[in-house]
């Protein structure tokens, strides 16, 4: 088949990889019509070109300066959502975060036009700001399916009402309900699939499918395709519409980066950073290398749990390797990754390179303010998403998010002329 390369729209479509057939049904359009548009012999519409630029400039890495959505920031933690979907040209036009440290990281380090709410249960759904898509770390707590009961004869609240009640999952599918975005997307541990023998998962799901009535497909990614930790977590995305969303076509990088990638270079190739690292070659603070005690604790503890053929220890690293799991535990000892030096007892993480463990610093753009204490800032780091990851996933998103945005435009246009028609006799 001939490949045409003398226009922009053919030089962007192949430079994403997409075959015509896959543009196409992205974007709406007949095959004949791609053909024509790549042969410029017409033009291809202004907002679809600009469609496809945005996907291009996302997935080769830029920003997107635009503004293509709108979106809501719940549980936002220090805003690891939200810098991802900001960088595919998101708008966030509401926050929800309940935890005051938390809110000081985060007003720090994003251009709020609008206030931090909160307490998600106490936000005024009738008075929230429109929005495209909705975004939500959200915090499983325990709850299985609700035994088969005569609900609607001892006018008790069913479906999702009775069987999600008291969990802030409740609250999730409540705005969701009340709002119908355009798309969601929910993050949560790995562990939500298997909690309660898999009952959590199935009333989760059954609540977004059945219930609310969304297009739903989820994946559990590690983040060691991104960030040097293993770190799983669990992505679900709902469309209000069927604009054909799967992960089956995400593809991971198959290897990942190094701590090495992470750590403080301590020989003067960075400015010191009070109170991390130290000058004159912005070595670790000392207060990052655990002390004899603590040290001998960890080792003594971790021979206690191998005698018994446990697995329980710490995490000793090098620049080579790939970490475990940054927790929020991380303040109590460190133990779960600890860096190896030469001469002298391990040593904790600092924030900044917990910061960048988490890819909320990036070479090359502005370091991430951390204006909280070590605890705080262990806590908020060990919480958070792996932006680089949400970055990959909201990609991904981005081509389907612009397909159901133009599907709801056509069919508003279609109720108006409607309306008009009715309205005319």
């Amino acid at each position: 088949m001939k490949i045409f390369k003398d226009t922009e729209f053919a030089h962007i479509r192949e430079s994403m990889g997409y075959s015509v057939k896959e543009v196409a049904g992205l974007l709406g359009k007949s095959e004949r019509t791609i053909y024509r548009w790549e042969k410029g012999e017409s033009a291809p519409e202004e907002n679809l070109l600009r469609e496809l630029k945005a996907i291009y400039n996302v997935r080769s890495g830029q920003h997107s300066e635009n503004a293509n959505f709108r979106f809501i920031d719940l549980f936002a933690g220090i805003g690891g959502l939200r810098k991802a979907f900001e960088s595919i040209g998101g708008k966030c036009v509401f926050t929800s975060e309940w935890d005051s440290a938390c809110r000081q990281t985060y007003q720090a380090n994003y251009d709020c036009d609008h206030p931090v709410n909160g307490d998600i249960r106490d936000v005024d759904l009738d008075k929230m700001p429109q929005y495209d898509v909705l975004v939500a770390g959200f915090p499983c707590q325990p709850f299985s399916i609700a035994g088969v009961s005569k609900k609607n004869s001892l006018g008790r609240p069913h479906g999702f009402h009775d069987a999600t009640q008291g969990t802030l999952f409740f609250d999730v599918a409540q705005m969701i309900e009340h709002h119908r975005p355009k798309a969601f997307l929910l993050e949560n541990v790995k562990n939500l699939v298997s909690h309660d023998k898999g009952n959590t998962f199935k009333v989760i799901m059954r609540t977004l499918q059945e219930e609310l009535g969304y297009h739903v497909d989820y994946r559990v990614i590690d983040a060691k395709h991104f960030v040097p930790q293993h770190r799983e977590r669990i992505f679900i995305v709902g469309f209000r519409d069927d604009v054909g969303f799967d992960f089956k076509h995400m593809t991971l990088p198959e290897v990942g980066p190094r701590l090495g990638s992470i750590l403080h270079q301590e020989n003067g190739a960075e400015d010191p950073e009070p109170p991390y690292t130290e000058a004159p070659e912005a070595k670790v603070a000392d207060k990052y290398t655990l002390s004899d005690r603590l040290w001998e604790y960890l080792q003594n503890y971790a021979e206690k749990h191998r005698a018994k053929g446990n697995g329980f220890g710490y995490g000793l690293f090098g620049p080579e390797d790939v970490a475990r799991t940054l927790s929020a535990r991380y303040y109590k000892d460190g133990s779960e990754i600890l860096i190896r030096q030469e001469g002298k007892n391990p040593r904790r993480l600092t924030p900044r390179e917990c910061a960048r463990l988490m890819g909320f610093d990036k070479p090359g753009h502005p370091p991430f303010k951390i204006p909280v204490s070590d605890t705080q800032a262990y806590k908020q780091f060990g919480n958070s998403v792996a932006v680089p990851v949400v970055e990959a996933v909201a990609a991904h998103m981005l081509p389907y998010i612009f397909k159901v945005m133009r599907t709801a435009k056509d069919t508003e246009q279609v109720e108006m002329l409607l309306e008009k028609v009715e309205a005319y006799g």
